[in-house]
């Protein structure tokens, strides 16, 4: 009994081996799903939509190669709307590919001209997008017709991608995308995309029963061998010396069997009876049970509850439907959107160059610095402005929406100073006017001390965009400008005055009704009555930026200016600039007045309409913008 089951642990355990190390050779899966493609002609964009990069789960990589120039090639990943409204106005390929497939299917998609707007616009226009239209691309059979000769927009760089890869890093890119993003494949604009596209997946390659049964098929092995062994050793004992028996005793003759009568009781009785019966019900069971093909667990299956067991119908687990637009730009795209206008600022402010600055400043922000850029070429002494730190972000707000212009809010922690003092955060005002733009400066301010910022929505939704002309704050936006301008002129005189919370405004401190009245009175004890000094406000050029607060208030951004006219008013008398107005106008001294005039960035909170809050000041910044004679 003994050598059988060694025998049989034996067979059972090279099974289990050979089942173990076939599922790490033999029937081992693949390590990776692909799929590939070659893009026909000179398409210069190439799109891959995001069910083709969701087509297998696990992390995407993508392999490029067949550019003509490796040095210009990108990749980046963003929206799958941002991505289609970047190309607009241009021919691109478009790659689809399910599940299943034996191979993706490479597409063409020609514009259709648009009869208004274009990405190039401003304002609404720029949303219009022309109409794509695909078109089969039939098999590649040579280079194909090239393009126009005009060359197209360069996507490297744009803010609007979500991450971005150039050169040899877009050689093989590893991603993790989710759905509603998608990636485009370009040069430079001019040349073509690289033409030979690469998808792989990973698949999971692992065997949890491999190592077990090689484990389990060593164990049994040793125990058969255990087996045999103890069933070889009990053989020997058993075969000692034996006597040699005498003549064999004949074999008595077989009585007849009795074969009982109906009359008599067929059932035995007695000892022998019961241990005959105890012999016969094991062996009449074993005998069921091979008739009926099951073991002793079957049979107790076969007892249990009929039903299978029960396999979850598959469900999908998305999302609620919510048809709110998502925030203009995620919490990683900003930090790198304000690292590119950091480098950008340094290289115009360490030139002084205003075309340099035009490339991420505009409106308040650029004119602030484009005139400080002026007077520092003449007036070496001139402090520049605060430069524009790369991080990190205290506080970012941005647009929800899916059209253009687009608008973010940044707060910037601010380096201490060279005396190792901190300093204020920087706010900051972000445009983006179409999809091919770039996030541009409009207002850049330092923040006031202990200021108190409203409750905001968080950056991963986004807070909307509130009208200039909208009548549920308690000031107008496109008002707040011209009010605030009024109390630096008038003081507690303007009508303005009581809606304003000016108990930490140091800005009407510092250049407000009772400084203006010094001023004047310090130039006529000075000169006497040879000049007047006169301050007149009005709104600035800047654009009025309304950003909704959770308790609907509003953050409004605005852009007064004040107008400073020194003007002679005796013959013979002249007018003195001081060393910053004269660097800016280029005039020392007039005999006839001279104007400056100074640009004012501001930044409010804005209670809604009919709340006992006041308006106040979040954080300012103010310098002398232009100047010149007058006559």
């Amino acid at each position: 009994m003994r050598f059988v089951l060694a025998i049989v642990a034996f067979v059972v355990a090279a099974v289990m081996i050979v089942a173990g190390i076939a599922q790490r050779t033999v029937f081992a899966p693949p390590s990776q799903l692909t799929a590939a493609a070659i893009v026909p002609g000179d398409a210069r964009y190439v799109v891959i939509d995001s069910s083709v990069l969701n087509a297998h789960p696990g992390q995407q990589t993508l392999t490029l190669s067949g550019s003509k120039n490796p040095k210009t090639q990108m990749v980046a990943y963003g929206r799958t709307a941002d991505v289609k409204a970047w190309l607009a106005d241009q021919k691109y390929a478009t790659i689809s590919y399910r599940a299943g497939d034996t191979a993706p299917t490479v597409k063409t998609v020609t514009p259709k001209p648009a009869s208004t707007g274009s990405t190039g616009s401003t304002g609404s226009a720029s949303t219009a997008t022309p109409v794509p239209t695909a078109t089969p691309t039939p098999a590649p059979t040579g280079s194909g017709a090239s393009q126009a000769a005009t060359p197209g927009p360069n996507p490297a760089g744009s803010d609007l991608w979500l991450d971005e890869y150039d050169g040899q890093d877009a050689q093989v890119t590893k991603m993790n995308v989710p759905s509603g993003v998608s990636v485009i494949v370009a040069g430079d604009g001019t040349t073509p995309a690289p033409n030979k596209i690469l998808l792989t997946w990973p698949v999971d390659t692992s065997t949890p029963w491999a190592f077990p049964l090689i484990i389990g098929g060593l164990v049994l092995l040793v125990i058969g061998i255990a087996l045999y062994l103890w069933g070889l050793y009990t053989h020997r004992r058993s075969r000692g010396p034996r006597r040699k028996s005498g003549p064999k005793m004949p074999k008595l003759p077989k009585a007849p069997k009795y074969k009982p009568t109906a009359s008599i009781e067929a059932t035995p009785r007695g000892r022998r009876a019961s241990r005959r019966t105890r012999v016969m019900a094991p062996a009449l069971l074993a005998g069921v049970l091979a008739l009926t093909g099951t073991g002793a667990g079957a049979a107790f299956a076969e007892t249990s509850t009929p039903t299978a067991t029960p396999t979850p119908a598959p469900t999908t687990t998305s999302a609620p439907n919510d048809n709110s637009p998502a925030p203009a730009v995620t919490a990683p795209q900003l930090e790198r959107i304000i690292k590119r206008i950091s480098v950008a600022a340094a290289n115009a402010d360490a030139k002084n160059d205003p075309n340099l600055a035009k490339l991420r400043f505009a409106g308040p922000a650029l004119q602030l610095r484009d005139a400080n850029y002026t007077i520092r070429l003449k007036k070496a002494d001139q402090p520049p402005l605060p430069a524009i730190p790369a991080g990190p972000l205290e506080l970012s707000l941005p647009q929800a929406t899916e059209s253009w212009p687009r608008t973010v809010t940044a707060v910037v922690k601010m380096p201490n100073d060279a005396t190792g003092k901190p300093q204020a955060p920087l706010a900051l005002a972000l445009v983006q006017p179409t999809p091919r733009d770039n996030y541009m400066v409009e207002y850049a301010i330092a923040l006031e001390p202990n200021v108190k910022v409203p409750n905001l929505a968080p950056a991963s939704i986004g807070a909307a965009v509130v009208p200039p002309d909208s009548k549920l704050l308690k000031i107008q936006p496109d008002q707040v400008a011209a009010a605030y301008g009024d109390i630096l002129l008038n003081g507690e005189k303007s009508k303005w005055y009581s809606s304003f919370d000016l108990t930490d405004d140091k800005l009407v401190a510092q250049v407000g009704a009772s400084w203006k009245q010094q001023e004047q009175a310090r130039l006529a004890q000075q000169f006497g009555q040879t000049s007047t000094l006169t301050f007149a406000g009005r709104v600035g050029p800047g654009p009025v930026i309304s950003m909704a607060t959770n308790d609907s208030g509003a953050i409004v951004w605005v852009n007064p200016e004040e107008v400073q006219l020194h003007k002679v008013t005796e013959a013979g008398a002249q007018v003195i600039a001081g060393a910053t107005t004269a660097a800016l106008s280029g005039v020392a001294q007039s005999n006839t007045g001279i104007e400056s005039v100074y640009g004012y960035q501001l930044a409010f909170y804005v209670p809604p309409a009919g709340s006992n809050e006041k308006v106040r000041l979040l954080g300012f910044a103010q310098g002398l913008v232009s100047a010149r004679e007058v006559q």
